[in-house]
């Protein structure tokens, strides 16, 4: 009689192997959290201890119309970036997965930005794109006055491409590791069918690309919520508070007005917004219903 062969049934890992990541989320995630709500619902000006103020924080933060613009603006650049970098990225992405002759040479160059830090990369186009000496003061035909941070539309305009410049080639390291797992019997299959080059695009690469984009898509929404540095850098919220976007304003309350319960109240709407907003992509992406088939492995 000829004996079965055993099927080994792998299950998933136990709780212990995700404690490490437990107790790091909670003590440098949770905790301060906690504290942050506590402080949102009190009077603190950094010096003594702070004061209950019920929920005064909250509803004269929210009679601000400062505020009310403030997490306007940070929708507005946060759809600007994922709007301009999805497509940028992806396109970057699937051509450095490629073979195509001075590709390593020619992405190495193009992955300098991600090595800098956003105060590097802030400082340096604020010195090329200063109105007195940098580039516009040369080039008038092109940028009239030279004052492009002197009007709403143009401010958020270099905030938008200076974000994009920045953080596109992040977005495009994960487009190309995905691509580049993308199974070529499926090309292959495709080239026999007689599929062209944009077929194969459209109907093969970009599916195959959906998991890498609402991944992408996640954290550019998260980002451009958070953004701060690029706008203390850049335009300090102006001109006047045109393009004080919500983590600015916080910055504005806590430490430039020594108001931290309301500036508490500030971090709050951010992180209630950024995960609003997550879990919607999700959501809509159908991602949450998706399974590895390596699951537990």
């Amino acid at each position: 009689m000829t004996p079965q062969p055993q099927t080994t049934r792998m299950g998933r890992p136990g709780f212990g192997w995700a404690l490490p990541a437990t107790v790091f989320f909670a003590l440098f995630a949770l905790v301060p959290l906690l504290m942050v709500a506590v402080l949102s619902f009190t009077t603190w000006n950094g010096l003594g201890p702070p004061e209950f103020a019920g929920t005064a924080n909250w509803t004269r933060v929210f009679r601000d119309p400062v505020m009310i613009e403030s997490i306007w603006l940070s929708l507005l650049l946060t759809a600007l970036g994922v709007a301009v970098q999805t497509p940028l990225s992806i396109l970057l992405g699937v051509w450095a997965a490629g073979h195509q002759r001075n590709r390593a040479v020619l992405s190495a160059l193009y992955f300098v930005p991600l090595l800098l830090s956003t105060t590097a990369v802030s400082v340096l186009w604020r010195a090329v794109l200063d109105p007195n000496f940098g580039v516009p003061s040369r080039a008038a035909w092109l940028f009239g006055d030279g004052n492009l941070f002197g009007g709403q539309a143009t401010a958020i305009g270099v905030l938008a491409f200076v974000s994009t410049w920045q953080f596109t080639p992040f977005h495009t390291l994960i487009y190309q590791g995905a691509a580049r797992a993308i199974p070529p019997v499926l090309y292959q299959a495709a080239l026999i069918d007689g599929a062209g080059r944009y077929r194969r695009f459209f109907h093969i690469t970009l599916p195959q690309l959906r998991n890498a984009m609402i991944t992408s898509v996640v954290l550019m929404v998260v980002g451009g919520l958070t953004t701060f540095e690029t706008v203390l850098i850049l335009t300090q919220g102006g001109p006047g508070t045109d393009t004080t976007i919500s983590a600015y304003y916080m910055y504005q309350k806590a430490f430039k007005g020594f108001d931290f319960g309301a500036g508490s109240a500030v971090a709050l709407v951010l992180v209630a917004a950024a995960t609003v907003v997550s879990l919607v992509v999700v959501r809509a992406s159908g991602y949450d219903k998706m399974r590895s088939s390596t699951e537990g492995l």
